[in-house]
């Protein structure tokens, strides 16, 4: 078989969205896990009503907008257009744990991503000097060296112009369009990835078994296709979430007795 350009980028994309990359999200229920202490998530209804809510309206929609932004930007070489969407997807994190959910698994994905896969597709930001003195070009140049980022301040990497710490939705953006890969199938990818951490969380807490697991992922197919779909055409300006019951979940979880996960 031969490897198209297309075959390259869906095979990327599968291994970026596999379970088997290193990002460390199966540490993470996003607030799930208090959801179901408290009993509002009680069985499979409400496990799909919980997981749509998130990808429809929740940290799932503003991902899918940052993603899109870092894509575009990544596909124009926009350094500053970049920088703007992580800083977005930093920043628009209700509690402490979702901003740690976040910025872990962006940690990671770049650490894997730059170990393993830069290579042949760079990211779209040139190293710090090389950015000063206009010496590469922005076509194949990479995101600053992690040692410069997790360096001894952040103002020392925020006095670059750069946001310090990694959004996973830009980070991911940005490869996929390095890669090639179509923005539809980046959003569709990455939000049936979400959908499945989360309803893989509710399986490991009991709640449900596998079966019902796949039958909640079955019922979600048109709402993760609608909210690629949306992402493609939204305003930029139309940015935000409106999922409370999440966001209340997720602070009650930062001080639950027992749990199993970090969100």
């Amino acid at each position: 078989m031969a490897m198209t350009t297309e075959r390259v980028g869906l095979y990327r994309l599968l291994a970026w969205l596999s379970p088997s990359f290193p990002t460390g999200a199966f540490s993470y229920s996003h607030g799930l896990e208090a959801a179901i202490a408290e009993g509002k998530v009680r069985d499979r209804a409400s496990l799909e009503a919980w997981v749509a809510a998130i990808v429809a309206l929740g940290s799932g929609r503003t991902d899918a907008d940052i993603l899109r932004d870092a894509y575009r930007a990544a596909q124009a070489h926009d350094i500053s257009a970049f920088d703007t969407a992580n800083r977005r997807g930093v920043a628009f994190r209700p509690t402490a744990e979702l901003a740690l959910e976040s910025a872990q698994q962006g940690e990671a994905f770049l650490a894997a991503y730059e170990a393993a896969w830069a290579a042949p597709h760079p990211d779209p930001l040139p190293a710090r000097g090389e950015r000063e003195s206009g010496g590469v070009s922005a076509t194949n140049a990479p995101l600053p060296a992690r040692g410069e980022r997790e360096g001894p301040t952040p103002q020392a990497w925020e006095g670059e112009g750069l946001q310090r710490q990694v959004c996973h939705a830009a980070v991911f953006g940005a490869a996929a369009a390095r890669a090639g890969i179509a923005l539809e199938d980046a959003l569709l990818g990455y939000l049936q990835a979400f959908a499945v951490n989360l309803v893989s969380a509710g399986l490991r807490l009991g709640l449900v078994g596998q079966t019902d697991g796949q039958r909640v992922l079955a019922a979600l197919e048109p709402v993760v296709a609608a909210a690629a779909s949306a992402a493609m055409t939204r305003d930029p300006e139309d940015f935000g979430a409106a999922t409370v019951a999440v966001d209340l979940a997720s602070m009650a979880h930062e001080t639950q007795y027992t749990r199993l996960f970090r969100s």
